[in-house]
């Protein structure tokens, strides 16, 4: 088998329970077949446009000669470099692919000045601008954070004589304004499936374009991706995706927060592509499940909560609990291609059982929303509430700052927490330079004990961005923001980098605090490299 999972305790009973339900029902079959119906009346006019994924292996079979056509053209003109500006959908399936495969792929899904300079400028390994190929990747077309990388991706490479002509490819629905534009540019233009979702878009061009262009031998991918697809058509009990869900979603009693332990396995990464793919899929109506990507070592295996499910993704599901007792565990094992295919299945078979519709992201917008609010009335930044070594402190209430310490806002910002909340990290940084801010994660964990999720801003807008505004109202949030005198013009724009990234925060914060009532604590760094110690101590 291409896939397996292996379950005991709980969660076995969980299943046990739910199964019966989903193979009477056809479930699996349906999805297959594309029926819209599946998730009831008021879905069925969006999951009609949106299953398509269902026949991507075959769909994308005729990419593969073209991307590795376009691959050996860039290559004869020395262009070995790639980047991609995606978010969400567009750059997580990408990104793991390229990892797993070992294949050198720049990711730019930020929109902090430093991030895009260093992507722009590349480095002596992978090489500079003149050696650099650009992929955009937008299934919408109007995405901020890509259309802005682009425009300073375009002039970069006018300033340096080259034509942008010979070194943009863009990824795009049929139709979409970026579609329209490129074309009438010039560009090279891939489109992928319009009854695609963004999220479930891992094996079309969205997946397959930047990862190919990098190296990745996709044709073997979708090889992994096919001989999966019979096991996950039949409504059967030893369907995995079928398996999966009701692990995952089912149950009288549902965990509804979802551990992912990286533990031996091959793929690299995966966590969070499922992280975007099951948040953004279930979290909504007040429902939902949340992904919380954890180490091996992390606080919440040692604390158990009893809402907390955990899921181990490992080299060989059938062998590794006959030498490792994980009791209460989900552990799962399978090629990339196949994770992709199961993965895809079981969420949307969890959107059924949860009875939401998991193929839109009603709330996603308002956070856009207020950015582009802020960015338009420009007003006077909010001065912090307190500053402790050169850390600035914002809240969304001020009785969250009455310590007047960095360390008792953030006892206080936990004493929000339900017994069955959780706490969000966002970090609005440039992660190349402050990649030990996911440890602030363990720490978080440890000092509010409750399980607790870490997002790089803006990239997990795209991600568990609708979970935080339409998932069960009982998170608490934590941005962590910093002051940099490095900024980048946005051409033909009237904001710059650094401006977008500090309205996507204020935005986000906004949407949080006054529109779903939640506590929200800003802490701007504006000596990043120093002052993250200093944040350490505060959350241990």
């Amino acid at each position: 088998m291409s896939f397996r999972i292996h379950l005991t305790g709980h969660v076995k009973s969980v299943v046990d329970e739910t199964l019966p339900g989903l193979v009477a029902d056809l479930v699996a079959s349906g999805v297959t077949a594309a029926d819209p119906t599946l998730w009831g009346p008021a879905a069925e006019d969006e999951a009609s446009r949106r299953l398509g994924w269902v026949q991507a292996v075959s769909v994308s079979r005729p990419l593969v000669d073209e991307i590795r056509r376009l691959r050996a053209d860039l290559a004869a003109r020395g262009v070995t470099r790639v980047v991609l500006a995606g978010m969400g959908g567009s750059s997580l399936a990408p990104e793991v692919i390229a990892q797993t495969s070992g294949a050198p792929l720049v990711i730019l899904d930020s929109t902090s000045p430093a991030q895009v300079l260093a992507a722009i400028d590349g480095d002596t390994s992978s090489g500079g601008l003149d050696r650099t190929v650009l992929v955009v990747a937008s299934k919408s077309g109007s995405t901020v954070e890509t259309d802005s990388a682009r425009r300073a991706f375009e002039a970069a490479f006018r300033d340096l004589g080259i034509d942008p002509h010979e070194r943009i490819v863009v990824v795009t629905d049929p139709g979409s304004p970026l579609d329209s534009s490129a074309r009438e540019a010039g560009y090279r233009v891939f489109n992928a499936d319009p009854d695609v979702g963004g999220r479930y878009s891992a094996l079309t061009a969205f997946g397959l374009v930047p990862a190919g262009l990098a190296g990745v031998d996709i044709d073997e991918l979708l090889d992994e991706a096919e001989a999966t697809l019979l096991e996950v058509a039949i409504d059967s009990p030893d369907n995995p995706s079928l398996v999966l869900a009701a692990a995952i979603a089912g149950g009288s009693l549902r965990r509804d927060k979802l551990g992912l332990v990286t533990d031996g396995t091959h793929v690299v990464g995966l966590p969070d592509w499922i992280e975007q793919l099951v948040a953004e899929s279930t979290g909504k109506e007040g429902t939902g499940i949340l992904p919380v990507v954890l180490l091996p070592v992390s606080p919440e295996l040692e604390a158990r909560p009893d809402d907390l499910q955990i899921l181990r993704l490992v080299d060989d599901a059938g062998a590794f609990h006959l030498f490792e007792h994980h009791e209460d565990e989900i552990l799962v094992s399978g090629s990339l291609g196949a994770q992709f295919i199961v993965w895809e299945y079981a969420t949307a078979i969890a959107g059924r059982i949860l009875g939401i519709n998991p193929f839109d992201q009603p709330d996603v917008e308002s956070a856009k929303d207020a950015a582009r609010g802020l960015l338009e009335a420009t007003p006077e930044p909010t001065a912090p509430v307190f500053v402790e070594n050169g850390v600035e402190v914002r809240v969304s209430d001020p009785a969250l700052a009455e310590s007047g310490t960095i360390a008792g806002v953030l006892d206080s910002l936990w004493s929000r927490l339900s017994p069955t909340g959780y706490v969000a990290v966002q970090a609005y940084v440039n992660r190349l330079e402050l990649p030990q801010l996911q440890g602030l994660r363990e720490m978080v964990a440890a000092d509010s004990g409750r399980p607790t999720t870490f997002g790089w801003g803006p990239r997990f807008l795209h991600s568990t961005g609708q979970y935080h505004k339409g998932g069960p109202a009982e998170g608490v949030f934590l941005q962590i923001l910093e002051r940099t005198d490095v900024d980048l013009e946005i051409p033909g724009r009237p904001f710059t980098f650094g401006q977008l990234i500090e309205a996507q925060a204020a935005g986000d914060a906004v949407v949080l605090a006054e529109g779903h009532g939640r506590p929200v604590v800003s802490l701007t760094l504006t000596d990043p490299q120093i002052e993250v110690l200093s944040l350490f101590e505060a959350a241990q």
